[in-house]
C-alpha cells in the first residue's frame, strides 16, 4: 500500500479512464489525488460514483506523492516529470517526450516487466499502435524470433481525442447531409474517407507516428535488428485501432502454432473463426482491456511469414490500461525511488 497517487491529466478523456480503473481495480494507495491545467482545475469531477477535488498542476502539487501517472501532451509532460522526480515521485508517463531516451524504460508489461526495475524516476508507456503490436509479437519473437514486420493501421479518431470524435460525428451528419463538412481536427474530411498521415512527416518519407512503431518496437524488444514498415492511417471509426501485421520469422511457424502461442500469452484474446465469420471487431473490442487477434494465417508469398488482423482499445490498453498496470507494479512490488534506497514492500 502506497500513501499517494496523482494522475495528472485527470480530467481528459484517457485521464477519466484511468481514475475509473484504479477505482474499479482498487489501486493500493490511501489517496487519489488528481491534477490537471488551471482551465480545468478546480471544479468537482464525479468519476464511477466518486466525487474528486482536480487541483490545478504546480511543482508543490508532488509533494508527498509517491507514483504519478501523467496523461498530457508532450509540452506539459517535458515541464511537470522533472517537477515530480526531482520531489522524489515515479512518474508513468503516456506522453512521447522521454520514450526514446536511453534511461527511461519503455514498458509493456506483458512484454518486459523486468525493465520497470531499471527507472530513474520515469517510465514511460508506447504509442497507442505499438503497444497492440509488440503485444502480438512478443510470443511469436520468444519461439521463433522475429525479423520483419509490415503493418498497415487503421486507427479510430479517438485517438485524436474528444474533438476529433465531434468532428467524426458532425461530419458524418454532413456528409448524409449533403452539407458543408467543418474541420478542425483533421486535415481531411474523415466521414466516409481515410487518411494516410498520422503525425509530422520524417525526412524518409515516413510520418512521426509510423517512426514511432518502428523505434518503440526495437526498444521494448530490446533487438534493433527487428525490420518494421509501418503504414499509419486514420478511419472512420470512433473507438479501436486494427491493425493489419505480417509477421516474419527466423524460424518458421505454422498457423497452428502461431494460435498456441498467441492463444495463451497474457493479455491477448484470440477470436479466429473464418467460416463462422469470427475475427476482431473494432465495435465489439471497445471497452475492453486485451488485445484481440485473428484471421492468423501462413504467408503464401514468403517461407516463413505469418499474417493476422489485430483490434484494441487504444484508449485502454493502448493507454490508460498499460499505466495503471506499471502502476499496480511499482505499488506492488514496492516503489524505488530514483537513487534512493531498496523499495518498502507493500
Amino acid at each position: 500500500m502506497i500513501d499517494t497517487l496523482a494522475v495528472v491529466g485527470a480530467t481528459g478523456a484517457v485521464g477519466r479512464i484511468i481514475i475509473e480503473m484504479l477505482l474499479a481495480r482498487k489501486f493500493p494507495a490511501r489517496r487519489i489525488k488528481l491534477l490537471a491545467s488551471p482551465r480545468s482545475a478546480g471544479r468537482p469531477l464525479e468519476v464511477a460514483g466518486t466525487t474528486f477535488d482536480v487541483e490545478v498542476l504546480t511543482p508543490e502539487s508532488f509533494d508527498g506523492v509517491d507514483i504519478a501517472i501523467g496523461s498530457t501532451p508532450d509540452e506539459v509532460a517535458a515541464e511537470f516529470v522533472p517537477w515530480a522526480v526531482e520531489r522524489g515521485t515515479v512518474v508513468v508517463d503516456e506522453s512521447a517526450f522521454y520514450r526514446m531516451n536511453p534511461a527511461v524504460p519503455l514498458v509493456i508489461p506483458e512484454v518486459n516487466p523486468e525493465a520497470i526495475d531499471t527507472h530513474q524516476g520515469i517510465i514511460a508507456s508506447p504509442n497507442c499502435s505499438t503497444t497492440q503490436m509488440v503485444m502480438v509479437m512478443k510470443p511469436l519473437h520468444d519461439a521463433a524470433r522475429v525479423r520483419r514486420v509490415i503493418v498497415s493501421t487503421y486507427q479510430a479518431v479517438s485517438g485524436a481525442g474528444l474533438s476529433a470524435t465531434q468532428e467524426l460525428e458532425q461530419g458524418t451528419a454532413a456528409w448524409l447531409a449533403g452539407a458543408v463538412e467543418h474541420r478542425a481536427i483533421f486535415s481531411h474530411p474523415i466521414a466516409a474517407n481515410l487518411i494516410p498521415q498520422i503525425g509530422s512527416p520524417r525526412p524518409n518519407g515516413a510520418t512521426s507516428e509510423e517512426m514511432k512503431m518502428v523505434l518503440e518496437t526495437r526498444k521494448i524488444l530490446g533487438d534493433e535488428s527487428i525490420g518494421v514498415n509501418a503504414t499509419c492511417v486514420r478511419v472512420p471509426v470512433a473507438n479501436c485501432h486494427s491493425e493489419s501485421i505480417l509477421i516474419e520469422t527466423e524460424r518458421k511457424l505454422s498457423a497452428a502454432e502461431a494460435r498456441r502461442l498467441l492463444a495463451a500469452a497474457p493479455g491477448i484474446v484470440v477470436t479466429d473463426d473464418l467460416e463462422a465469420k469470427l475475427y476482431p471487431l473494432p465495435r465489439s473490442c471497445s471497452g475492453r482491456d486485451e488485445v484481440f487477434v485473428g484471421r492468423i494465417r501462413e504467408d503464401e508469398s514468403g517461407p516463413n511469414g505469418i499474417a493476422l488482423w489485430c483490434v484494441s482499445d487504444n484508449l485502454r490498453k493502448g493507454a490508460a490500461t498499460n499505466a495503471v498496470q506499471i502502476a499496480e507494479y511499482l505499488a506492488l512490488k514496492g516503489v524505488r525511488k530514483a537513487g534512493g534506497p531498496k523499495p518498502v514492500r507493500a
